[in-house]
This record gives C-alpha cells, structure tokens and sequence, in this order.
C-alpha cells in the first residue's frame, strides 16, 4: 500500500499509530485456523478493559503479551468465534 511502516508493522499518523501485519497462513495467533483476520483495538488500560469484559462475562483470555517498544496485548472471542485483540501502546 506504500505505506511508511516499520519492521513491527506500525504506521504513524496523527491520530496514533495504525498496523496492517501480516501472518503465516497455518498460524494460530488469531485463535482458530479457520479465522483469517483479527481487529485490533487500541485502549488506554488493557488490564481494565479486560476486568470490564470479564465482569460482563466475555470470553478473555488469561494471559496477556508484552512486546517491547509496541505495548501490551490481551485477547476476547466474540460470540461468534472470532478472536479480538486489544493493544495498550507503549
């Protein structure tokens, strides 16, 4: 897309920074295999965002992922299946 990203995927703008990453097809990041797109929503606390999904009964998994220099990740499926990733910018 000529857009000017980094090695991690981030592209910078004015309103924050936006990713577009790539994936090995038979990865199972997003989840299930047969899912092959996951969204991205950036939160200012992802620890209590999670506590909000749990309280409301969400299906959040327990762990979370720290990446250096980008931020912290954690994840909810939706009642459809479909993984959703949650990212606290560093």
């Amino acid at each position: 897309l000529g857009l000017d990203a980094d090695d991690n995927g981030l592209w910078h703008q004015t309103a924050g920074p936006t990713v577009f990453a790539t994936f090995d097809a038979d990865t199972d990041y997003f989840g299930s295999r047969n899912q092959q797109t996951m969204l991205n929503f950036r939160v200012r606390d992802l620890d209590a965002m999670l506590a909000q999904l749990r309280a409301k009964g969400a299906d959040v998994a327990a762990q979370t992922q720290d990446m250096a220099g980008v931020g912290r990740f954690g994840w909810v499926t939706d009642p459809a299946g479909n993984r959703i990733e949650l990212w606290q910018p560093t």
